[in-house]
């Protein structure tokens, strides 16, 4: 059973904090923008066709002409699915008759593309309706269903309207019978509809849901051997994915056997949050104990230091234990999303700070450096180096796009980060009968099932004071400590006045101050000093290199900051580092932190016999998240150690 779970997004309001301001920009900017994309609306943009793909399955339903047909990836209906839940998420925080009504008319066209069996994919209605279910490995129908679930319950629990829940339902259904009741073999190529479907069991209590997603969870692996016997048996392809290579596919062997975070990081994640989250549902231990062994495989061995996952391009995965580069990193956006997915679902198994330290890291350095800070440009890939005339132009670097686009045709990551920064509050906050957890550091209001009520009041991650004002008290309070603070202050009162420090014990990273009273306030001082980071020897290209850190904030130097140039620079790290005051006008606000550094002449070949001459300088490093929004210029998060 769950030891805590995630609160519902209703008991959360935002507050004008650091995050609160993203939430803002998600409403006012994001998702308006993302609109026009999918409506084909925003010039200059790459073209969606998303909302038409939809139109036009309805009309070939109705046997009517579909014009222009289908246009896009063949998961292209996941990006309706992915703006509608961030939609639905940012209803709550912020109420809008007209949103929520241009919400309703994209459902009422998501509806009417709906088969009367209740099968819902705009590829295969349109392009290739005989061809349904055929191709697993690559067709991403139960992907698309899977996001479109998702969508549904979000939609459902921000408005009460389930319109298109009952849609997916249906789909669950069609689903069901075909995979279950006729029996027919088969698991998702791209994880994410067993996910979705235990989400879809716990808002409607439909036990099929539960029973679907457990069943796509114990057949995967079983049959190493699916996905070609699948290639056998069909005459076309979509991209001509390898079927042999089951560690790619996540299909080695049983789930319950995985040891190792292997293949597609995105597809890898989506299908560990599943089995976390089936884990604490159903208390399956064996389930757990093999999210334990992946969670520490990806954390322990193959995790950037910016919370990114998946070190190279080809298939956009998982490589080998330290095999972690910088200038070639694919750290696709979307893989740290569902990094945290995985971590909240952990928690729900175990309460344990590593778990929301992770969570923490991905959440502040590598999901949102995926968005331009204005919100009209999006990165997929998220490289720690970047060095302008390489990245994005050498064959070897082709991915590396050295500054963010308007938009992809392969359009995952742009939804997803909006749809997770509209969420946010699910992640920051968990509770069970007895305790209110605090897991990340949200500023607002957040009420409890348990009756607990608290205003949290902070300026995180740029200021280390966090306020926890009880409205309603009679519960435990337990907050999570950063790994990364070397100390942390308590203090408690009922005013300024009466604040003094306290002591509590800290359990697995969280601090359990006991039962709190009504009018109650709790001030938590975690350490603000930058840090200097080093990597483990077994990670070979960062060997002889340096990393700055302030908080949950990693640290990158670009040239902007450095008269252009951060190649020749090497790091002095005999003398601590030192955070400037926050600057307002400076990337939207950040506090730049300064080192010293020594630059290296510029010889005139490449190689010199002489030891090239070193003066002294001072280097000036912004938050990772906050890189690439100055034009086009070096970048780079591990620098060479002096």
């Amino acid at each position: 059973m769950k030891v805590q779970k995630q609160i519902s997004l209703k008991d959360f309001t935002t507050a004008e904090g650091f995050v609160g301001r993203y939430q803002h920009l998600i409403k006012d900017v994001v998702i308006p923008y993302q609109y026009k994309v999918l409506c084909d609306e925003m010039e200059g943009v790459e073209k969606s066709h998303v909302i038409r793909n939809f139109i036009n399955a309805g009309k070939a339903l109705r046997g009517e002409d579909v014009g222009d047909g289908f246009y896009g990836m063949v998961f292209q209906d996941s990006d309706a699915a992915k703006w509608l839940e961030a939609v639905a998420y940012a209803l709550i925080l912020f109420p809008d008759t007209e949103l929520e009504a241009t919400a309703d008319r994209v459902i009422d066209i998501i509806a009417g593309a709906q088969d009367s069996d209740g099968y819902l994919n705009t590829y295969y209605t349109i392009k290739d309706r005989d061809k349904r279910w055929t191709n697993l490995l690559e067709g991403h129908e139960l992907y698309c269903a899977g996001h479109m679930m998702e969508a549904a319950v979000a939609y459902y629990e921000a408005t009460g309207k389930d319109r298109l829940l009952k849609v997916m339902l249906k789909n669950a259904e069609c689903i069901y019978h075909h995979f279950v009741t006729e029996g027919h073999e088969g698991y998702p190529g791209h994880p994410e509809v067993e996910l979705a479907l235990l989400r879809m069991y716990r808002a409607t209590g439909d036990k099929l849901c539960l029973d679907l997603a457990e069943h796509f969870l114990n057949i995967r692996g079983a049959d190493t051997a699916f996905y070609e016997k699948e290639v056998a048996k069909r005459t076309w392809k979509v991209w001509g994915a390898d079927p042999t290579d089951h560690a790619y596919q996540q299909s080695q062997c049983p789930v319950r056997e995985l040891d190792e975070a292997t293949g597609h990081s995105v597809r890898a994640v989506y299908l560990y949050t599943a089995m976390a989250d089936l884990a604490s549902e159903t208390d399956d231990q064996e389930l757990k104990k093999a999210c334990d062994r992946l969670w520490k495989s990806i954390t322990e061995r193959r995790m950037y230091v910016t919370g990114g996952i998946g070190s190279t391009f080809l298939g956009e995965a998982f490589t080998k234990d330290y095999d972690l580069p910088n200038d070639t990193a694919y750290a696709e956006t979307c893989a740290s999303i569902g990094l945290m997915f995985f971590a909240s679902r952990m928690l729900e198994n175990e309460v344990k700070g590593t778990y929301g330290d992770v969570m923490e890291r991905a959440f502040y350095n590598t999901v949102l450096a995926g968005m331009q800070l204005d919100g009209r440009r999006f990165f997929y890939v998220n490289p720690l180096e970047v060095v302008p005339g390489i990245a994005g132009e050498a064959v070897t670097h082709k991915h590396v796009i050295p500054q963010r686009p308007t938009w992809y045709a392969c359009a995952c990551c742009p939804p997803n980060v909006a749809r997770l920064i509209t969420s946010i509050g699910k992640y920051a906050y968990g509770e069970n009968g007895n305790t209110a957890y605090c897991h990340l550091y949200v500023a607002g209001d957040t009420k409890f099932e348990n009756g607990l009520e608290l205003n949290c009041v902070t300026e995180y991650p740029y200021a280390f004071t966090i306020r926890y004002e009880i409205r309603k008290g009679g519960k435990e309070l337990a907050v999570r400590v950063p790994g990364w603070s070397s100390s942390v202050t308590v203090r408690r009162g009922t005013d300024a006045g009466s604040m003094a420090e306290v002591s509590y014990k800290i359990e697995k990273g969280y601090l359990y101050l006991g039962t709190v009273e009504t009018g109650e306030i709790i001030e938590l001082q975690l350490d603000d000093a930058p840090e200097f980071l080093y990597a483990s020897p077994k990670i070979p290209d960062i060997q002889g290199c340096v990393a700055l850190q302030r908080g949950p904030l990693v640290y990158c130097f670009e040239g902007a900051d450095n008269n252009g140039d951060i190649l020749s620079l090497a790091i002095d790290d005999s003398e601590p580092a030192e955070a400037e005051a926050f600057d307002p006008k400076l990337l939207n606000g950040v506090t730049r932190l300064k080192v010293k550094a020594f630059r290296k002449e510029i010889p005139e070949g490449l190689y010199s016999a002489r030891k090239l001459k070193e003066t002294p300088c001072t280097a000036y490093a912004v938050p990772y998240y906050s890189w690439g929004n100055r034009g086009l210029n070096e970048m780079r998060v591990w620098m060479t150690k002096h």
